[in-house]
């Protein structure tokens, strides 16, 4: 008798096993956030191109805006990217716009009072291997490098001119371009190219890995087509240095029609979160991976179904970076700019 009992339960233990498995599997897919780290996103927004908004989260997948959504500065401008240098502090690079010859710099101690730190003019004249550069200085992005103890300062330049007919031959002759610094008031010159291969790129940032050397996340700016079906797509490569030398990167990693990537670590430090916009301004989409070098996946998110999302972004947020902070430094944040 009792062996029927069991048999007549076995279908629904093994039901309830499995709903078990489903249950843990989705728990899993949702990290918990871990008490003494957080992030922040410095980002402009749709509509209000190149101004300063914060975002914050404890587990790097969910948002919030802050300051009631209003802007965190009224001085700075630019496509926001925040390196903490060797003396602590956060320096913030920016350009009043792609025409502006200064590349700009500000300092804060604490995330919430910038100041004014100093310029750069990059002689544009003299790069080797990118005759004839436009005057154009596009979303310079810098890095801080621990172990050279110097700031990465890198941006993208075109060197042929768009027009109405054929606006994409601007965008195709866009290079990444870099200089190094110690201190950010004095710079290796003439600016150089940062990769050999013959490919447009934007919006390049640096990590670095820790299987060894570094990796470079850059987006694919040709016109997607057969022949370049990469196009317009976010892309890695690793190298050995801090400036190479690069192979030429992999398959890419977000759909087409993204750019400005950013990347921060898991809280549990398992797996790195890339961050892209949907251009312009529709969007934000996340791909994960356990390495940089992958596999990495799209992650679903902004559904509009609650159940199937596992991320959420500030809608209309635009350009930026993400960095981890403290969760004593996401207490300032909070009480700074309050919602």
């Amino acid at each position: 008798m009792v062996k029927g009992i069991l048999r007549a339960l076995a279908p629904m233990l093994f039901v309830l096993g499995a709903g078990q498995a489903l249950a843990q599997a989705a728990a899993e897919a949702k990290p918990a956030a871990e008490s003494d780290k957080a992030y922040l996103f410095a980002h402009m927004m749709k509509g209000d191109y190149g101004t300063l908004y914060y975002s914050i989260s404890t587990d790097g997948l969910h948002w919030t805006f802050l300051n009631k959504g209003k802007p965190v500065s009224s001085d700075y401008h630019g496509h926001a990217s925040i390196a903490r240098g060797p003396d602590g502090r956060y320096y913030l690079v920016g350009n009043k716009s792609d025409d502006d010859p200064l590349i700009r710099f500000w300092v804060s101690d604490d995330l919430i009072r910038w100041e004014p730190f100093g310029t750069y003019e990059p002689d544009l004249s003299k790069v080797k291997n990118h005759p004839h550069a436009l005057q154009r200085i596009g979303a310079p992005k810098l890095f801080f490098d621990q172990p050279s103890g110097q700031f990465l300062l890198m941006w993208h330049t075109p060197n042929v001119p768009g027009s109405d007919e054929d606006p994409e031959r601007y965008w195709a002759s866009q290079r990444t371009l870099y200089v190094l610094s110690k201190d950010l008031k004095t710079f290796t010159a003439p600016p150089k190219r940062l990769f050999t291969w013959d490919m447009a790129t934007i919006d390049t940032i640096m990590q670095p890995n820790p299987a060894g050397g570094y990796c470079a996340i850059i987006k694919d700016e040709r016109y997607p087509s057969y022949n370049w079906t990469t196009g317009k797509t976010i892309r890695i490569t690793c190298g050995p240095t801090l400036t190479g030398p690069f192979p030429e990167p992999g398959p890419p990693l977000s759909p087409n029609f993204r750019e400005a990537p950013t990347l921060i670590r898991a809280p549990d430090g398992e797996d790195w979160y890339l961050y892209y916009e949907q251009y312009a301004g529709t969007s934000y989409g996340l791909s994960m991976a356990p390495r940089l070098e992958g596999p990495w996946y799209q992650v679903s998110g902004n559904s509009g179904v609650p159940e199937w999302n596992r991320y959420e972004m500030t809608p209309g947020a635009r350009h930026g970076s993400m960095l981890p902070i403290s969760r004593a430094q996401y207490d300032a944040l909070v009480k700074a700019f309050p919602n």
